[in-house]
C-alpha cells in the first residue's frame, strides 16, 4: 500500500510539473512577440457584400502579426515595436478576392522620454486571396499565400529598422529574410505584384535590395547614429544629441550623389521630414543654416519646407 501511495504521489507530481513546464514555455514564447500591430480593415467603396468577412480579416491578421515569433530574441512587453497595418478594401471579386491600399507604418520609442519616431510610413497598391475562418500561417520556406507573404515581408522590414537603429546594420538578418520572401513570390501561383523588379520602381522588390545594397550603406549607419546617438541622447543632452544628428544626415549626402532618385532615400524623408523640421527649428543660425543646405540639397522636392526654418523663431 506504502509504494503504491508514493507511485500515485509521484505520478501526481509528474501529472502537476508537465503542465509547469508548458506554462513556462507558453509564457516564454508570449514574450518573444516582437510586435504591437495594431490592424484596420476598411472597405467603404465595396457594397453589397458579407460585411462579417472584414471584420475577420481585420482579427486574423491582427493576430498573425503580434503572435508570430518572428526572431530568437525575448522582448519584454515594453520593448514590442509598435506598428500599424491599415488596408483599405477597394474591389471584391467573388467570395475571396481583393484588390484595395495597404499602409505600414512603425515607430521607435525614444530613449528616456515619451516621444516615439516614425521609422516607416509606406503605402502601396495589393491583391491578394482570403478566406473567411482560415487562419493565415507562416511557413519560412514556402509562399502559398500572397496576403501572408506581404504581411510577413513587412514584419521582417520593421524588425529591419528597428534592430539597425540599435546597432550598425543590426537589422541584416531580418532584411535578408523579407529578400527570401521576395525571391519566393516571384514564382509563387497567388504571388501578385510587387515582388518583381518589373512591377515598378516603388515596390517591396525595391526596398528590400536598396536596403541591402551596398551603395546604401551610408543610409543604414545614418539610422544608428541618428536614433541611437542621436534621438537617444537628446533628453539628457539635446545639443550634442542635435549635433549628432545633423552629422549623421551627411551620410545621406553620399548616397544622394550617388541615387538622387533612390526609393529608400524617398522613404526616410517621408517618415522623417516633419520631425527633422522640429529638431532644428531651435538650432542656433549657424547649425540650422548649414543643416537646412544640407536638407534642401538631399530632399529637394521639400526644399521650401526647409527654408521655412531659417525664419523661424527658435
Amino acid at each position: 500500500m506504502l509504494s503504491a501511495f508514493k507511485k500515485i504521489n509521484i505520478d501526481m507530481k509528474k501529472t502537476i510539473f508537465i503542465p509547469l513546464i508548458l506554462l513556462a514555455v507558453l509564457a516564454a514564447k508570449i514574450d518573444a512577440q516582437e510586435l504591437r500591430c495594431m490592424v484596420q480593415v476598411v472597405s467603404p467603396s465595396v457594397q453589397g457584400t458579407n460585411r462579417a468577412v472584414f471584420e475577420d480579416m481585420q482579427k486574423n491578421i491582427m493576430e498573425f502579426m503580434n503572435n508570430q515569433q518572428w526572431t530568437d530574441n525575448i522582448f519584454k512587453p515594453e520593448e514590442r515595436i509598435d506598428c500599424n497595418v491599415m488596408i483599405n478594401i477597394t474591389e471584391q471579386s467573388g467570395s475571396d478576392e481583393f484588390k484595395g491600399n495597404l499602409q505600414i507604418q512603425s515607430r521607435r520609442a525614444v530613449y528616456n522620454s515619451a516621444y516615439n519616431t516614425s521609422m516607416l510610413n509606406y503605402r502601396e497598391e495589393i491583391s491578394f486571396r482570403y478566406v473567411e475562418f482560415q487562419p493565415l500561417v507562416y511557413n519560412p520556406t514556402s509562399v502559398e499565400s500572397n496576403l501572408v507573404a506581404v504581411l510577413s515581408y513587412y514584419a521582417f522590414i520593421i524588425l529591419g529598422y528597428d534592430y539597425d537603429s540599435f546597432s550598425p546594420k543590426g537589422g541584416t538578418p531580418y532584411f535578408q529574410k523579407a529578400q527570401e520572401i521576395v525571391n519566393m513570390s516571384q514564382s509563387a501561383s497567388d504571388g501578385g505584384k510587387g515582388w518583381s523588379s518589373f512591377d515598378g520602381t516603388r515596390n517591396r522588390y525595391w526596398l528590400v535590395e536598396n536596403i541591402l545594397n551596398e551603395y546604401h550603406a551610408p543610409l543604414r549607419t545614418c539610422l544608428y547614429q541618428y536614433h541611437r546617438r542621436g534621438l537617444d541622447a537628446m533628453a539628457d543632452k539635446p545639443e550634442e544629441g542635435r549635433a549628432t544628428i545633423a552629422s549623421a544626415l551627411e551620410q545621406l549626402q553620399k548616397v544622394f550623389r550617388q541615387r538622387p532618385n533612390s526609393f529608400v532615400m524617398s522613404l526616410f524623408f517621408e517618415a522623417k521630414r516633419e520631425e527633422l523640421v522640429n529638431v532644428f527649428t531651435p538650432s542656433p543660425s549657424i547649425e540650422k543654416a548649414k543643416v537646412v543646405n544640407l536638407l534642401s540639397e538631399i530632399d529637394p522636392s521639400n526644399a521650401d519646407e526647409y527654408q521655412k526654418m531659417l525664419s523661424a523663431r527658435n
